[in-house]
């Protein structure tokens, strides 16, 4: 095997155990806190035998938000009490035999499809009743003692992840949308380029790839803001973010529908594209009308300071004067038809109103 192919297969087998950013520190700190504490309160309250269960319990349900958390406790409790009872049931039927691990993950695999569990739950139920039958004796008492473990060790975590209650990802958030708005005032500027054949225009071809770029740069400010929702459910600061995330939210459908005419366009100019078309009158109409979208996508979707032309600090918007017709040439009047029309889609959008980031009403 060749030394170039086998270094791309080794850097992507450590890409797969390997994430893209390190946990936060506050998220390290609280999932230590929460195993300690379950650990020491744990072994304060039952049996002598280590608190493993509710270890594991504390560790799997310190979540980055108060939501996921409760959502992984539930799982996770509810898996190791339906893993308990079958480990027990099957100990106390054949006692003493080393074969019954085998089946009772088999069983609780089986179990976890009949009742159409999630993957996590189907995952903790085969593996709390093999862990019950190869640490302890599977008898009422010391199951009892398990699922009781772990319900302190699930709610130790969960009382931790509250109270120390992780930032909203706010900053995240704004920032994609902020790189997603100029983003989409730059590729306004590029087809208005191209429309009048300037000499910094770029090739119908790449105006394309870029314009849709903004699909995924869609996708993942979606993403963050999603996230930033996320992290409000059961969080006790939820009143305070609520409208700046409300507004992020807002800000995000009316890019949506800004960028997918953009795309749609920049599809148009590229597949009926020729020598001819810059010479049009009316595409030097368009262009100005692009450029003033341009010019008003930053002023209201772009903060002043992040924006990188010089045109944002203006905050009088363009999109003002009438655009006047003039019939064009040859078949180009369906292209130029289409430009309009999306055209007419995005201004009613940018000139709905300015953008409040801070959410205030």
């Amino acid at each position: 095997m060749p030394a170039s192919r086998f270094t791309a297969r080794v850097r992507g087998t450590v890409d797969l155990v390997r994430a893209k950013s390190r946990v936060s520190v506050l998220q390290m700190v609280k999932t230590g806190i929460a195993a300690v504490l379950a650990w020491l309160l744990t072994s304060l309250l039952s049996a002598p035998e280590p608190p493993i269960f509710a270890v594991i319990a504390a560790i799997i349900v310190v979540q980055p938000s108060v939501n996921q958390s409760f959502a992984k406790a539930i799982e996770r409790s509810f898996g190791v009490v339906l893993g308990v009872v079958i480990a027990m049931l099957l100990g106390l039927a054949f006692p003493e035999q080393n074969w019954v691990i085998l089946v009772a993950v088999v069983a609780a695999l089986l179990v976890a499809w009949l009742l159409r569990l999630s993957s996590v739950t189907s995952n903790q139920v085969p593996i709390s009743a093999m862990l019950v039958l190869a640490l302890g004796a599977a008898s009422v008492e010391y199951s009892f003692e398990r699922i009781i473990e772990t319900v302190i060790g699930a709610a130790i975590a969960f009382v931790v992840n509250a109270l120390v209650v992780p930032p909203v990802p706010l900053a995240q958030a704004r920032s994609s949308i902020t790189e997603l708005a100029e983003e989409t005032a730059r590729g306004f500027d590029r087809l208005a380029d191209a429309a009048v054949g300037a000499k910094r225009a770029e090739h119908p071809e790449l105006l394309l790839i870029e314009a849709r770029l903004l699909r995924p740069m869609l996708e993942r400010a979606s993403e963050h803001v999603t996230a930033a929702e996320e992290g409000l459910d059961l969080n006790p600061r939820a009143r305070r973010y609520r409208k700046r995330i409300d507004a992020m939210r807002e800000t995000l459908r009316a890019l949506s529908v800004i960028t997918n005419p953009l795309i749609g366009m920049t599809r148009a100019f590229h597949d009926h594209f020729d020598d001819e078309l810059t010479r049009e009158p009316m595409m030097v109409e368009i262009a100005v009308e692009m450029r003033r979208i341009a010019h008003d996508i930053r002023m209201k979707f772009v903060t002043p300071h992040e924006a990188e032309s010089g045109e944002a600090a203006d905050t009088k918007p363009l999109l003002t004067t009438p655009l006047v017709m003039q019939a064009p040439s040859g078949t180009h009047w369906i292209l130029i038809g289409s430009l309009l029309e999306d055209l007419r889609r995005v201004h009613e959008v940018v000139e709905a109103g300015q953008v409040d980031w801070e959410g205030r009403p």
